[in-house]
């Protein structure tokens, strides 16, 4: 039998299944599209290339996004190694120098023994495993039971390999029209937007000040005011500015919560002061007031020369992006190193195509991991590709998949995308809408939501322990 495992694309979630695979003694073949053929948003040939937030979102014990993140770290994760490795202040927040952080899983998965990069486009999900199963013949002994089976992977090659498609929201066209015809659905696409990156040292700190929100973590932040004058005129030409046109035939399905600042504000004049320009928790240094509205921005990387707009993704013309951006106060000189920008992010019909395991419900070898199966967030395509790189080596062995436990958030993210009954199934992050609730009596012995959260981190701590002691 065959010990080579695919993996299809070299984000987040295909580094981390490339990477337990690898590390239970499959042989892997991780293949990257880039440099030969580059995405709309990507910059470099990394692997692990970051190209919206730097930020994981809150690490702050007793929340949903820590319970997955610390899940992760006690089960290996690469990636969550690698955020400690790279991390930045940002508050509660696991954020981190984007650059370093792709260079660390980069070097890592290219000195791993056991896994092989390769730099091309994958067209088809056949061609894949064709390509495996010619490299598995020209390496075969002589045994005519394993050179039988080397000429089957080649006939039907998707049976015959384990294939993980992690290839993420910015999967090839080629590549999603096969995927297309193996679901069988129609396009199945929305708009996802990233936020500009403004140079530090072009920050008027005059004007602003740093601090976190409610002060937790530091004065990780940077703060920029605003008066209700200044936020209605903003909201005023934001209103009226050009944006880059769509695609005649694309039509938009924008993700609730990744909107362009445009769309939060044609949904009324309060909704940004009340969204990503919040002011709660922020208290100006001078009056001790909280300001009408506030602008946040968060440290880029381990220099702190550069500062991201939290929440800011738009899609509007860059001039008109440099022209509203700098009515902010304190970026009237802004130096942008990046403009916000829109790609398409592409995500299949998971409740219908997958099981919990991962693997698809039409061939038990192809998996689907990543953003491509309807999870929303880094941390959240990390998890998918943790499990499904485990389950495909445990189909090269034969040994029934796994499915992770019902009180955690890796299980609970499995079992949203592979059960959730929907009609218009949409990508979702983790929270405890999504945990398995506890029994009634323990929700009436804690009242308070936060001790009921607290409850269930603590209890799918302690099953996700158990469960990985005897996984192992």
């Amino acid at each position: 039998m065959s010990d080579v495992i695919n993996v299809i694309g070299g984000g987040l979630a295909g580094v981390e299944a490339a990477w337990q695979a690898a590390n239970l003694g499959a042989r892997v073949r991780l293949y990257e599209m880039r440099p030969v053929m580059q995405t709309p948003a990507h910059r470099t040939d990394q692997l692990a290339e970051i190209v919206c937030s730097n930020s994981l979102k809150t690490d702050e014990p007793g929340t949903a996004p820590y319970l997955l993140k610390e899940e992760l770290r006690r089960g290996g994760s690469l990636v969550m190694e690698a955020a400690a490795a790279t991390r930045v202040p940002a508050g509660a927040a696991l954020s981190v120098d984007r650059v370093k952080f792709a260079e660390y899983i980069t070097e890592k998965i290219e000195q791993h023994p056991n896994i092989e990069v390769v730099r091309e486009e994958v067209k088809s999900i056949a061609d894949c495993g064709m390509r495996i199963a010619e490299h598995s013949a020209d390496n075969a002994s002589t045994n005519s039971d394993e050179a039988d089976l080397k000429r089957s992977a080649i006939r039907n090659p998707t049976s015959a390999i384990p294939t993980i498609i992690a290839t993420g929201p910015l999967t090839s066209d080629a590549l999603t029209a096969e995927i297309m015809k193996f679901t069988g659905d129609d396009q199945l696409y929305f708009y996802d937007a990233i936020a500009p990156i403004i140079a530090a040292d072009s920050i008027d700190m005059s004007i602003a000040w740093k601090a976190a929100r409610y002060d937790k973590g530091g004065a990780d932040y940077i703060n920029c005011p605003m008066d209700r004058e200044q936020y209605e005129r903003f909201i005023a030409e934001l209103l009226e500015a050009k944006s880059v046109p769509l695609k005649r035939f694309e039509e938009t399905h924008w993700f609730e919560s990744c909107l362009p600042i445009e769309e939060i504000a044609r949904r009324g004049p309060e909704t940004l002061r009340f969204g990503p320009m919040k002011p709660k928790g922020l208290r100006h240094p001078k009056t001790g007031e909280e300001p009408y509205a506030c602008v946040q921005l968060r440290q880029e990387n381990l220099m702190a020369d550069a500062y991201g707009m939290v929440g800011f993704q738009n899609h509007l013309r860059y001039g008109e992006q440099e022209r509203i951006l700098k009515m902010i106060p304190g970026l009237e000189n802004a130096e942008f190193l990046q403009f916000g920008q829109i790609h398409r992010n592409t995500f299949i019909n998971s409740p219908k195509i997958l099981n919990e395991t991962l693997a698809t419900k039409t061939d038990p070898n192809l998996f689907f991991a990543g953003q491509i199966t309807g999870v929303e967030g880094y941390v959240e395509s990390v998890a998918t590709g943790w499990l499904a790189g485990i389950n495909a080596v445990r189909t090269l062995r034969g040994e029934p998949l796994i499915t992770a436990p019902q009180t955690s958030a890796i299980g609970a993210l499995c079992r949203y995308v592979s059960n959730v009954e929907t009609k218009n199934f949409q990508p979702v992050n983790i929270t405890f809408g999504l945990l398995e609730p506890l029994p009634p009596e323990l929700r009436k012995k804690y009242r308070r939501k936060r001790e009921r959260h607290a409850v269930q981190v603590e209890r799918a701590l302690k099953d996700w322990d158990e469960w990985l002691a005897n996984l192992k």
